[in-house]
């Protein structure tokens, strides 16, 4: 396997410069969908990992009774709330949690980051040994056939990932498929416009608009 395209000084310095002004309203548009949407998967009592965690506005917002986050960025530690543990590590190396640890995995907008797709299968299945049987693999990121010249204007998009590519490796490494959304949230936060959030709001509460502006996937599987 080869080794990974960015070191963690690099993506210290791309993400600062990307999201940079852009923290406190991404925190509060994660709460919402948290509390909105992903709370239907997750509950209170769940121990919960957000993989490629970033900033941790996922995994900092949500109600779970553990919290892990998993980022190859020295920033994630500096971003976790103090009730969130942050390994700093290359997803597709062993994970430092015993088998059937968690109840959910998350994941947003980091699996097309890495390398390649054999990194992409080896993560896929240390997160379904991480899992409890009945575990959930949550996944959401840019789906290429909705995004397919902007998809490569961020420097670290290395994989081009649609719904079906998901599903088809998400069953190879043994995962039961639950739900499949092609299109789901718009393409990025990361640009400077923001909107107020009763607006996403009543996007979530409307998934029939979703196929008209969502560019995002949705994927929601289980460790049998």
């Amino acid at each position: 396997m080869k080794d990974l395209p960015h070191s963690s000084s690099d993506l210290e310095q791309i993400y600062r410069e990307r999201f940079s002004g852009l923290q406190a309203y991404r925190s509060r548009v994660w709460r919402m969908l948290g509390s909105k949407f992903f709370s239907r998967w997750i509950h209170a009592d769940a121990v919960v990992l957000d993989l490629g965690c970033g900033y941790c506005e996922f995994i900092n917002n949500i109600s779970a009774a553990k919290k892990y986050g998993m980022d190859l960025n020295p920033d994630a530690s500096g971003n976790a709330a103090r009730d969130v543990t942050i390994f700093q590590q290359n997803t597709s190396s062993e994970w430092p949690l015993p088998e059937g640890a968690l109840d959910v995995v998350f994941t947003s907008n980091f699996l097309e980051h890495l390398p390649d797709k054999a990194h992409l299968e080896s993560t896929l299945r240390r997160a379904f040994l991480g899992l409890k049987h009945g575990g959930l693999f949550i996944a959401m990121g840019p789906n290429i056939k909705y995004v397919p010249g902007a998809y490569w204007d961020f420097i670290d998009h290395h994989i081009a990932l649609t719904e079906l590519s998901m599903a088809e490796v998400l069953r190879k490494c043994g995962f039961v498929i639950e739900r499949i959304t092609p299109r789901f949230l718009p393409y990025t936060m990361s640009g400077k416009t923001t909107y107020p959030l009763w607006m996403l709001q009543l996007y979530l509460a409307l998934p029939f608009v979703w196929p008209l502006v969502g560019k995002q996937f949705l994927l929601v599987v289980r460790r049998p």
